[in-house]
């Protein structure tokens, strides 16, 4: 890495982590980081986008929290307005038909090997779980290729409570806009149970947990990734981020967004596949069977 992108990367140099995102920014085309709000999924995009740019790699950032943005105009939000912080399911039923799509065109967009595109997928609740699904479609082919990976990064129990605080410290203080967008601390809680809920009817881990359990996480997201080239990064350390904002990034970066046309377009095509919300919402409670 340059120096410059060494000044500006939050993961001590020397560790695991660090290793094993510089191998990902120099070998890989797509990243998904897959995984539960709250398991240091934004922090890793940001130091992986740092290390890819000091690469001479051009960076583009395919984020759930980002485009969901792009969904919540006035008009489908009072057809589909959040309830208690989460995003109607039609809504995130129609970014994952997006996403498939979003990342066929950002690959014929970009053929070379000097792009690098960064998604953040968090699956659970059906948030761009559709990734994850074999289809036989043309986005298949890319989300399979073996420089194609989804990482889970598995945060320990203590790294895990430390980034709760630092979650419901931001949500108080946003030091970013985009952190606007993350889940909040009730939203975590409630995601959770129903991860812990997941394990359960998947027959995975010796019990249900009431608070995080890295085990039990770790072995539902390989289930949902059984069909993907997956890599599990366990997290060990507690990252400081200062005064900084793991949003804030230091480097050029192309966001992969749906344009207006496309954003209706997605809703339009769940509205016809599920005209009973009913049936839809059974689909999507049953995320974790792929």
């Amino acid at each position: 890495m340059t120096k410059d992108s060494s000044a500006n990367q939050l993961l001590p140099a020397d560790s695991t982590i660090a290793a094993r995102l510089i191998e990902f920014a120099q070998t890989q085309r797509m990243v998904f980081f897959a995984g539960l709000p709250g398991v240091g999924k934004s922090l890793l995009i940001r130091e992986l986008a740092h290390m890819a740019h000091s690469l001479g790699r051009r960076v583009h950032l395919l984020q759930w929290d980002v485009a969901r943005q792009e969904f919540l105009n006035n008009d489908i939000l009072a057809r589909y307005p959040d309830a208690a912080g989460v995003t109607h399911s039609v809504v995130r039923k129609s970014m994952g038909v997006w996403s498939r799509k979003a990342v066929l065109e950002w690959s014929v967009a970009n053929p070379g090997t000097t792009d690098l595109l960064i998604t953040e997928a968090p699956l659970i609740g059906n948030r761009f779980v559709e990734l994850a699904v074999p289809v036989d479609d043309e986005a298949e082919t890319m989300l399979v290729a073996e420089n194609s990976s989804f990482i889970i990064p598995v945060p320990t129990r203590r790294v895990r409570i430390a980034i709760e605080a630092a979650r419901a410290e931001s949500t108080k203080n946003p030091r970013h806009q985009r952190e606007r967008g993350d889940a909040q601390p009730n939203v975590m809680n409630t995601v959770w149970a129903e991860l812990s809920d997941a394990a359960t009817r998947l027959g995975l881990g010796s019990r249900s947990h009431k608070s995080y359990n890295p085990d039990t996480y770790q072995e539902v997201y390989l289930e949902v990734l059984k069909y993907r080239k997956c890599v599990v990064l366990p997290i060990d350390i507690v990252i400081a981020t200062g005064n900084s904002s793991v949003y804030a990034l230091q480097i050029p970066f192309h966001d992969v967004l749906p344009t207006a046309t496309e954003t209706k377009e997605s809703i339009a095509e769940v509205e016809r596949s599920y005209p009973v919300l009913a049936s839809l919402e059974e689909q999507m409670a049953c995320w974790y069977i792929v």
